[in-house]
């Protein structure tokens, strides 16, 4: 297949790239290359693909649509899987208008794409932000979830929302994919995991936001790719579809394990709960076993094993 990538020099993008690539799809790649983190580590992310003869990248922003115009007329594709986005739930609140032109407006670009030249089928990386503090869980796609409590969380529904209506009016076969907290290889510098490695490496505080009783579904990357990629070769109408391990752990563990690979102890400096954070996130992923045969494996001792191992070829 003919397949573009936005946000493909990202962490989740890169890893679908290289797969995408080996399983020799043609695969076209649209990254701005945001400097929301060093763009450099952007670049080494896709080291690894760049002498594909089936792969080629655009620096370019979803937002410019005569940069859009342009790799359009150029390719033809048979699939979208838009990744690309404004990530994060604190930075959302600092820049909220931001968050709403990309997440927002820059998947109304894509969506009008597909109607203009004809693609039928969409993925789009959604996220577990949506379901909020959803006292019910696992969290299901059933789920009523008009009560985000981030701007972040809020443009992703928006885009749920519009992904729907481009369906309705002009037959796009989408799957909207809820990502619950991805981890593993390449993770961006600024999320736990990789946060907590690097400062109790150096020896250095680790921020703890409440009192560790907070619970996260960590889903390792390899994991949510063979999700993407069973998504890739199924949809064909329109699902909110859960990606998740189905497991949850709290702060205070995370940690614990965290210690435990490292063979050091974290010096922990607690701190108020953030504005935006959720108490919990828990998938369940019966809709995603039904429709995708999707069958998570990595526990998360053995994923932080392997971050490890990543981790210190690249930051040691």
């Amino acid at each position: 297949m003919d397949i573009l990538v936005t946000g493909g020099a990202g962490f989740i993008g890169s890893h679908l790239v290289e797969r995408l690539l080996h399983n020799n799809h043609n695969v076209v790649v649209i990254d701005n290359f945001d400097p929301f983190y060093d763009s450099l580590i952007k670049e080494k992310n896709l080291s690894q693909v760049k002498d594909f003869k089936n792969f080629r990248l655009y620096r370019d922003d979803i937002l410019i649509i005569r940069a859009l115009d342009k790799i359009f007329k150029e390719h033809s594709f048979d699939i979208i899987v838009h990744i690309a986005a404004k990530a994060g739930v604190r930075p959302s609140i600092i820049d909220p208008l931001g968050y709403y032109r990309v997440n927002v407006q820059g998947t109304v670009n894509l969506l009008e794409k597909c109607k203009q030249y004809g693609i039928k089928k969409f993925i789009f990386a959604s996220t577990s932000s949506i379901y909020g503090n959803n006292e019910k869980v696992p969290f299901t796609e059933s789920d009523p979830v008009d009560f985000p409590i981030s701007p972040y969380a809020a443009t992703k529904k928006s885009a749920e929302l519009i992904c729907h209506t481009y369906h309705h009016l002009y037959d796009i076969a989408i799957h909207a994919l809820r990502f619950f907290t991805v981890y593993g290889p390449r993770q961006r510098p600024d999320l736990a995991i990789h946060k907590f490695f690097t400062l109790i490496s150096q020896n250095k505080a680790i921020p703890l936001y409440g009192d560790g009783s907070t619970s996260r579904d960590y889903t390792y990357i390899d994991d949510i790719i063979d999700g993407v990629l069973k998504s890739i070769e199924r949809v064909s109408d329109f699902d909110i579809i859960n990606l998740g391990e189905s497991q949850t752990i709290t702060l205070h563990r995370l940690v614990d394990l965290i210690e435990k690979v490292l063979g050091k102890k974290a010096k922990k400096v607690f701190k108020p709960m953030q504005p935006g954070d959720v108490k919990q996130t828990f998938a369940d992923i019966s809709k995603a076993q039904k429709i995708l045969d999707y069958n998570p494996t990595t526990t998360i001792e053995q994923g932080l094993t392997r971050f490890y191992e990543w981790f210190r070829q690249n930051h040691i």
